[in-house]
């Protein structure tokens, strides 16, 4: 019960502070693709949150340790706190870009952006199903073993797949063009994510190095 409890607090403070963040820079709340984003994002979220309460608690536990304070390594303090301000700057400059008419997106291109977040969301889920281990932070755990089923058989990092896949939805979600760009930024930032984790996969998890020959790609088959 106390964990179904943390999950609707944390659904509600979520709400509080994503309502925040569009509908103060939006200056109105007639503005129904923040509202549909809001639903689709909180309700994606807690799917997510009631499957891992119900199926994989220590694994709901170990993704409450997020944010720059949580990371052990320094140069994953500096890219965690990157992410969190790029994806701050996503939103509100897209609900900007909204307001002011920077850009104009059809009905249907936000909807598409709202299947878009609630796709890449699903998709993390996903991963989580497959791989117990996947916490929020980059460290070894104890008992880990490296994952080869499912989305990993074909890339050695989904999850980042799933977050690419809903940043590029947010933005569309909130009526900007504009705001891609800032989705782009998540790229690199990732890509520094991911090659900085590997050198702790590779010296720290058994069996990585021989799992990293047979699934070459990172993050995009045929690409990297």
């Amino acid at each position: 019960m106390q964990l179904f409890m943390r999950i609707l607090r944390s659904t509600v403070i979520g709400l509080l502070v994503s309502g925040a963040l569009i509908f103060i820079p939006a200056g109105t709340v007639a503005y129904w693709q923040g509202w549909t984003f809001i639903a689709v994002f909180s309700i994606s979220n807690l799917i997510i949150g009631l499957y891992l309460a119900l199926k994989d608690p220590a694994l709901l536990e170990r993704r409450k340790k997020v944010g720059p304070a949580a990371e052990k390594r320094l140069v994953q303090k500096i890219i965690i706190s990157l992410c969190f301000v790029i994806f701050l700057l996503l939103v509100v400059f897209s609900v900007l870009d909204w307001r002011f008419g920077w850009s104009h997106v059809a009905p249907w291109i936000s909807v598409l952006g709202d299947a878009l977040v609630a796709l890449g969301l699903m998709f993390i889920l996903r991963v989580f199903r497959e791989n117990s281990y996947g916490a929020s932070t980059i460290e070894k755990m104890e008992g880990q073993k490296v994952i080869t089923t499912g989305p990993y058989a074909f890339v050695r990092h989904p999850m980042y797949v799933g977050a690419l896949i809903m940043a590029a939805g947010v933005p569309l979600a909130l009526g900007s063009w504009w705001g891609l760009l800032f989705a782009l930024l998540t790229v690199p930032v990732l890509v520094v994510r991911i090659l900085d984790e590997e050198k702790m996969l590779f010296g720290e998890l058994e069996g990585y190095e021989a799992y990293a020959r047979n699934v070459r790609y990172r993050l995009v088959p045929g690409v990297w």
